[in-house]
């Protein structure tokens, strides 16, 4: 008997009956056999009633492949009828023979007879008095009495539960759940311990860990003269198991049974190799197992499971590391909702960057600093966010948009923040002048009022719920150096700040992968001279003003490099198009009239001449970089200057300078020499030597396409997914997320093109890529460092598709990292053990 053909319940009753522990007599059916229940084709009723005793009660439990896939509920009592009801009663006395029959009759009445539940749960005496109302109910709605022959309780129950399993409902649920179409379920008969009678009687469950926290403490309940879990239900009545000052416990009810119980669980803990729950019940003092399933444990107790086994010599490490899933690792790092929390959903939108955070509304990026100030939590609202937005999100606890999707700048920005975002929630009807959103629950939300974001689902809660704190300790470390000792491609960060570089190395990046450099120019202190530049009208009016932006560069790029000290630093030239930089109400424009010395009305034609009609495909990127070659200068010098300030302190740096939306062998070239030129500039002011490494952002299927001319005249090539998606596509990714889920839902994307990369459309041009530049530069370095390059799914491509690394946002290398390690492995042949 294997998992695939009888169902994880009855292979783990297998293994405890080969452990010789007390498990009641037990006959498992196959997927097949229940299949053909539910078809009326049944085994051989009188065979299975004969493989019990002739006077006991059987129970009838769900056996699927999976126990998160759900199932029909357990049928206890089958049997039970007026003879057995008689001999019952002068054994361990009426009231427990009745309750016996009466939860036989209510179960079978509803589940199997599928009778009105009003008419039975209604019923309050659980007495004899209550079983003769339930007899009585039956009769009336069923139009029969209540059946007495066991074979045909037995025959009916297992069809009731076939059935429920191949119902149209629940397929539905398990396929969400993720369970395959063809999912079989078997069924597991059981000779029944009562839990009732006399002396001492009773059920309980027991398991040896904490499910929240993994700590090792035995948690459970035991209740007094019940079956099933009641225990778990009992209220006061409900024992603890080991002694505790708050009240009576089995441990001091019934010793021995309580060191037989104790015993038993941590042999299967260690023969199957699994934190076990144990179903139990004790019957006159004797101690009985029923069942036991792998614990139900949270992301933050899963992990400190997996690593103790590994540590105690029960599993490998590889299997510890392959029982955690990557997404799991994310909750890690991250406040989340907590799981028994209350949520009022006021809205969904894409579920951008994880974790949740809770804060007073606010609507601009100065009124979300002001609040910071404060003290005050604040969730920033905007239709969507510009760089100039950074220092709001900085302020925030989290923010919300009405348009964007996955590689949104809101989205990038947030998951490079570790900020729980949602954004493209469009059903929320946002009113930015009025300061307020409607929810899609009819009421109005104004600024001030409190919300939370769970950027995990992508669900806007009103007002403050229940949340559990991030939690990283030695466990995550070791599982981690676990995988990056299994793991095979490298992963660097995308870090665009000394706070994201910081982060990065707390999370063991090999490096930085993509810094933005654009984004550094939005402080108060550089925006006017770099609106300056823009302005100016020579080449020595931008030089001068490019001049005072030097040296914040090069303290910048200081930073970095000695918080990535003796790491690889990758630096992206200046990409987005100038007018980003230009202010576009009038209070700017006035505040920039005024720092340039120039008319209103000069400013103004000015900043509407550089406006441009497809900006994200127009003057920006190494087209910038030729046409203004002076801000690549600036930006080349601060690196060389910065490499050999850093460098005199810590370990030698190696910059690698990238050059933005290449689609041209002669841009690089052109680019090259420019920057070649600084470095013999640098190198002969400065007296000392230092090396550089410069490479291609490629995201321009142009690039792709091209690759094997461009690649011997660089060290490395990085494809940036990001943009690479929206070209290939022809789709604005501030836009897509609009009708992005209908697309989804109907099939016309498997997924999100923006969250999970495309294999066979733009993944085709990455393959071409690759092939193509190291037909000409076997050297070279190939990378990914668009968004997709913290997704496992994209993970996977790239290995295959023989990268070096992938850089993702700070937050998103953990999973990164597990990601690789559990594609490494199962390349090696293993997989996840201890399943039951």
């Amino acid at each position: 008997m294997s998992t695939p053909t009888h169902g994880g319940r009855a292979k783990c009753l297998q293994r405890l009956v080969r452990l010789d522990l007390p498990v009641p007599r037990t006959v498992a059916l196959s997927f097949d056999a229940v299949h053909r229940i539910a078809a009326g084709r049944f085994p051989d009723m009188p065979a299975l009633v004969d493989a019990f005793e002739p006077d006991a009660l059987l129970c009838v439990r769900p056996s699927s492949e999976d126990p998160d896939w759900g199932g029909p509920g357990a049928i206890l009592n089958i049997g039970m009828n007026d003879a057995r009801f008689v001999e019952l009663a002068d054994k361990i006395g009426q009231e427990a023979a009745a309750g016996l029959y009466l939860r036989f009759v209510q179960a079978y009445a509803i589940h199997v007879a599928r009778l009105d539940p009003d008419h039975f749960d209604e019923i309050e005496d659980n007495g004899a008095v209550g079983l003769s109302a339930a007899l009585r109910a039956y009769e009336e709605e069923a139009e029969e009495p209540f059946p007495q022959d066991p074979a045909r309780q037995l025959r009916e129950v297992l069809r009731s539960m076939a059935r429920a399993w191949e119902g149209t409902s629940a397929r539905l649920l398990r396929q969400a759940k993720g369970a395959p179409v063809d999912a079989g379920l078997g069924l597991v008969v059981q000779e029944m311990a009562l839990g009732l009678g006399h002396g001492e009687c009773g059920s309980g469950v027991l398991q040896l860990v904490n499910s929240e926290t993994g700590q090792r403490l035995i948690t459970g309940r035991y209740l007094s003269q019940s079956q099933g879990r009641e225990a778990l239900q009992g209220g006061n009545a409900s024992l603890y198991l080991t002694r505790d000052p708050r009240g009576p416990s089995l441990e001091e009810l019934a010793p021995q049974a309580f060191a037989a119980l104790t015993r038993h669980a941590d042999l299967m803990r260690r023969r199957l190799r699994a934190e076990m729950q144990i179903e139990f019940t004790i019957q006159n003092g004797q101690l009985h197992i029923l069942d036991g399933v792998r614990v139900k444990a949270s992301s933050r107790a899963a992990l400190a499971i997996a690593v103790r086994l590994a540590e105690e010599g029960i599993i490998t490490q590889e299997d510890a590391v392959l029982r955690i899933e990557p997404r799991a690792v994310s909750e890690l790092l991250h406040r989340q909702v907590a799981p028994e929390a209350t949520r009022e959903v006021i809205g969904r939108g894409v579920a951008a960057s994880p974790g949740a955070a809770t804060g007073k509304i606010v609507f601009s990026s100065s009124e979300a600093q002001a609040s910071a100030a404060r003290n005050e939590p604040c969730i920033l609202v905007r239709r969507e966010t510009s760089p100039e937005d950074v220092r709001g999100m900085h302020a925030a606890v989290g923010v919300l948009t009405e348009r964007g999707g996955m590689t949104s700048h809101a989205a990038v920005i947030g998951r490079g923040l570790g900020l729980p975002c949602v954004v493209g929630a469009a059903r929320l009807h946002f009113n930015p002048q009025r300061k307020t959103f409607q929810g899609e629950d009819g009421q109005t939300y104004r600024e001030g009022d409190v919300i939370t974001l769970d950027g995990t689902s992508g669900e806007v809660l009103r007002g403050s719920p229940e949340m559990v704190e991030a939690a990283l300790d030695e466990a995550f470390n070791t599982l981690m150096s676990w995988a990056d000792d299994a793991r095979d491609i490298g992963v660097r960060a995308n870090a665009d700040t000394p706070a994201d570089a910081a982060t990065a190395r707390n999370f063991a990046a090999q490096g930085i992968g993509l810094c933005r450099t654009e984004h550094m120019f939005f402080e108060a202190d550089r925006i006017t001279p770099m609106r300056e530049m823009i302005f100016a009208d020579t080449v020595e009016d931008r030089q001068a003003a490019l001049a005072l932006l030097l040296p914040m560069q090069r303290n910048d790029f200081t930073e970095l490099f000695r918080i990535m000290e003796g790491l690889p630093v990758c630096i992206r030239l200046f990409d987005p198009p100038l007018h980003e930089f230009l202010p576009t109400d009038r209070a700017g424009l006035r505040d920039l009239a005024e720092a340039l010395n120039l008319p209103v009305s000069d400013v103004t034609r000015r900043v509407e001449a550089m406006g441009e009609y497809n900006p994200m495909l127009g003057l920006r990127g190494v087209r910038l970089g030729i046409t203004v070659p002076e801000i690549y200068d600036m930006q080349a010098r601060a690196i060389f200057e910065a490499t050999l300030d850093a460098s005199r302190e810590g370990a030698p740096v190696v910059p690698e300078i990238m050059l933005p939306l290449v689609s041209a062998k002669r841009e690089v070239e052109l680019a090259r020499t420019r920057i070649e030129a600084v470095a013999a500039a640098v190198h002969t002011e400065r007296g000392r030597d230092f090396t550089y490494r410069l490479g291609v952002m490629v995201e321009t299927p142009r690039a792709c396409l091209r690759a094997d001319e461009i690649a011997p005249y660089t060290h490395f090539l990085s494809f940036g997914t990001n943009d690479l998606t929206q070209m290939t596509y022809g789709l604005s990714r501030d836009d897509a997320g609009r009708f992005m889920s209908d697309y989804v839902q109907q099939g016309v994307f498997n997924e999100d093109p923006f969250h999970v990369l495309d294999v066979d459309g733009v993944g085709e041009l990455i393959a071409t890529g690759v092939h193509r530049g190291r037909s000409t530069n076997q050297t070279v370095t190939l990378s990914i460092c668009g968004e997709h390059g913290g997704n496992p799914e994209s993970i996977a491509f790239c290995r295959a598709a023989g990268m070096d690394y992938v850089s993702c946002s700070p937050f998103r290398v953990p999973v990164a990292r597990l990601a690789a390690a559990h594609l490494a492995l199962q390349d090696r042949g293993l997989t996840a053990g201890g399943k039951l």
